[in-house]
């Protein structure tokens, strides 16, 4: 691992923390997380490998991605205030959900540059993985799938409650 995949994995763990405390929604917390995954996919993405069993391997990881990004977004608190206002935080049951997500690839990460190389070479030799680059992608797409899931369910969630009648609201 360098210096960049810390930045990079520990940005968008504190995009959560950040989130602890209630605050209007904008699109600037649905944005935020976005660029920063472009970041990473320009700096990680050079292709992707459709070998052997390369695809289902991104599959697995982007479905995994997609449904912790989902349980992130789910469980975010969002309601409309009193003056109408749509707001979010971050509970402890989402953030878990999003570090789940980001720490599991940074575990796995350090893993395997701290001795793990041997096991998964095994494991892609008996599952037909092509190489370092199949399980780059898969990675950064299990990444990408999250990031996109919670973002999507957060959009999808504000704009039902900016719409929804204002019930109980002063207008």
């Amino acid at each position: 691992m360098n210096i960049s995949d810390y930045i990079i994995d520990s940005s968008l763990v504190l995009l959560v923390l950040m989130q602890i405390r209630e605050r209007p929604m904008s699109r600037r917390p649905l944005i935020r997380p976005l660029v920063i995954l472009g970041v990473a996919v320009v700096s990680y993405l050079h292709g992707v490998p459709s070998q052997g069993n390369d695809l289902v391997l991104l599959g697995v990881f982007g479905v995994t991605g997609g449904l912790i990004g989902l349980a992130s977004g789910v469980t975010v608190i969002m309601r409309r205030n009193r003056e109408g206002v749509v707001t979010f935080r971050s509970g402890w049951v989402s953030g878990f959900f999003w570090v789940l997500g980001m720490g599991s690839r940074f575990g796995f990460i350090y893993w395997i540059t701290h001795g793990g190389v041997n096991s998964i070479a095994h494991f892609s030799a008996n599952h037909q993985i092509t190489g370092n680059e199949a399980w780059t992608v898969a990675l950064l797409g299990m990444a990408v799938a999250e990031v996109l899931a919670r973002t999507v369910t957060l959009a999808v969630r504000w704009r039902s409650l900016e719409t929804s009648p204002a019930i109980g609201l002063a207008v």
